[in-house]
């Protein structure tokens, strides 16, 4: 949802708000709430406390209750985004932590970008995969404007480094405030290949110059193919 309209004495906002407040898995142990600005000039409250990004956990056997589906498959660098019930299709840029702790969120001078976590899961291997975008710009509308109009049953394709195309069915389309997110139920590792995309939703505040919830869509693998 784009945000509203700014009077003639009010600064357009950038994607997902002035004040972004973004949950971001961390390789399915500890948990961010990261926080980030694209705007110095924005009221900006403290960043939260975050957790130091632990070791990849070694990797286990599914239980026979846990491997139904496709098998995951190998790590491999994402490169490009298919949801063609939302007409989106994007390329991908690497998120990082940066030395403050806090995420390096998707350059806003792009809106057809979508950003992947790369210190978590690549998407298609065991464990979940974030993909953030933005909502919306200063010019308009973004990658991940319609992100909340998804519905069960829907399909994600990722288009992958090794050539293989990794497709996620939509399980269901969630919106939850940015103050009371469920970090473990968005990135727990299910023992399964997961995927996970956030981007702003609900209320625009204009005083805090940000959206007050995150959309997250919860999507698990459907099937891998060759490009």
């Amino acid at each position: 949802m784009a945000a509203p309209q700014p009077s003639e004495s009010e600064p357009a906002s950038p994607a997902l708000g002035r004040s972004l407040l973004w949950p971001v898995a961390a390789v399915g142990l500890g948990f961010l709430l990261v926080y980030n600005s694209f705007d110095a000039s924005a009221g900006v409250p403290p960043a939260p406390a975050v957790v130091s990004l632990p070791a990849a956990p070694a990797s286990k056997a599914p239980s026979a209750s846990e491997s139904t589906g496709p098998r995951e498959l190998p790590p491999s660098y994402p490169e490009r985004i298919s949801i063609k019930a939302i007409a989106v299709d994007a390329p991908f840029t690497s998120l990082a932590v940066g030395p403050s702790g806090q995420l390096e969120a998707p350059p806003a001078d792009d809106p057809n970008l979508a950003g992947w976590f790369k210190d978590g899961a690549t998407p298609g291997e065991r464990g979940t995969s974030v993909v953030a975008g933005h909502v919306d710009t200063k010019t308009g509308p973004a990658v991940f404007l319609l992100l909340s109009t998804l519905e069960a049953g829907n399909t994600v394709d990722i288009t992958r480094e090794d050539g293989s195309v990794a497709t996620f069915e939509v399980d269901s389309v969630e919106t939850f405030s940015k103050a009371d997110f469920p970090d473990e139920r968005v990135y727990a590792d299910k023992g399964t290949a997961q995927l996970r995309l956030i981007t702003c939703g609900g209320v625009y505040d204009k005083k805090k110059k940000d959206y007050e919830d995150n959309v997250v869509v919860f999507a698990h693998l459907a099937s891998s193919k060759s490009a």
